[in-house]
């Protein structure tokens, strides 16, 4: 008898009884035609749907509004989940879910495009001589298609920030310390990477061999990065210092070719008129332009941490560049 008391307060929990004995039909079953209501109140448990009122009339409570907007979406789901409605400065409704207008920015096309580390050290000039050996292919490829030649660079540069990311994530969960930020903004870097490559894009549709060669290239360029981080961080932000550096040349070259009207000079597309806040006017000189101050930004970024690296030192004892990326 105590143990179907028992059963009956763990498995009754949350339903009302007038009676106070606990009997067998009581807990699993129904007796003289009267049911416990046991599976009824299984299914209201696991039911998303509102109660009834006294009245007969439903009330709708911010899970029936969250599923009612998500409906009107196209999407059907009783975990209540939609996005707000969001709007630009001026009122209008913003349309992009990648990215929110929080996280525009103007770019700061005034940063120094002319820098340049000078290999020094064994392993500064290990990752000079990777950086020069892998350009070698993209040049014969690409040539002076530098739309494509752009699209498959940022597939490349959104690698490092994550993998970079990634491994300090880890390391601080593990080792129980901060990561003075770094995390944040190796993470920022890829993120900013990707948006380049969703604005290119737009502006260059890549043919099928484009699209396979992508996929050879990251499959091996991650691994090799991820192994790479592991055993050198230094050498792993050094190579990826001098591949903005390459960056940095190559959007210069495609300015050239815009100027020089080799290279049509079309309207920017809206995701980068929004995402680097442009004039509704812009054109893809102007998008240029603060893709290539970016890069010089992860340029400069990565050579620091290299440089925190050589100076003996771990990157969360050096201040994360946060707030641009």
């Amino acid at each position: 008898m105590n143990r179907l008391v028992v059963k009956r307060v763990v498995i009754g929990r949350g339903f009302s009884s007038s009676s106070a004995a606990a009997t067998p039909f009581d807990v699993f079953g129904a007796a003289k035609g009267q049911s416990l209501g046991l599976s009824v109140g299984w299914r209201r448990l696991l039911s998303s749907a509102a109660e009834p009122s006294a009245s007969g009339t439903e009330k709708k409570g911010s899970h029936d509004v969250a599923l009612e907007k998500v409906e009107k979406g196209g999407i059907s789901s009783y975990w209540g989940i939609a996005r707000p409605k969001i709007t630009r400065e001026d009122g209008t409704e913003w349309v992009w879910n990648c990215f929110m207008p929080w996280e525009t920015y103007h770019s700061n096309s005034s940063v120094d495009l002319n820098k340049h580390h000078v290999p020094k050290k064994f392993v500064d000039k290990v990752a000079y001589r990777t950086v020069k050996l892998l350009r070698i292919p993209t040049d014969l490829f690409f040539k002076r298609r530098y739309g494509c030649r752009a699209m498959m660079l940022e597939t490349v540069a959104a690698v490092p920030g994550m993998v970079g990311g990634m491994l300090l994530h880890l390391r601080s969960l593990r080792k129980f310390q901060q990561s003075g930020g770094w995390i944040k903004a190796l993470l920022e870097e890829a993120e900013n990477e990707r948006m380049h490559l969703m604005t290119m894009v737009e502006l260059v549709q890549p043919k099928w061999y484009e699209r396979f060669l992508v996929l050879t290239v990251q499959g091996v360029f991650f691994n090799a990065f991820f192994v790479l981080y592991l055993m050198s961080p230094k050498l792993a932000h050094r190579v990826v210092g001098y591949l903005e550096e390459e960056a940095v040349h190559s959007y210069t070259e495609y300015l050239k070719d815009i100027e020089s009207g080799a290279i049509q000079n079309v309207p920017a597309p809206a995701i980068a008129i929004d995402y680097w806040r442009l004039p509704k006017d812009a054109t893809l000189k102007d998008v240029i332009i603060v893709i290539r101050a970016d890069e010089a930004h992860h340029r400069d970024v990565n050579h620091f941490a290299s440089d925190v690296h050589f100076q003996g030192k771990e990157l969360r004892e050096a201040p994360a560049p946060l707030g641009y990326h």
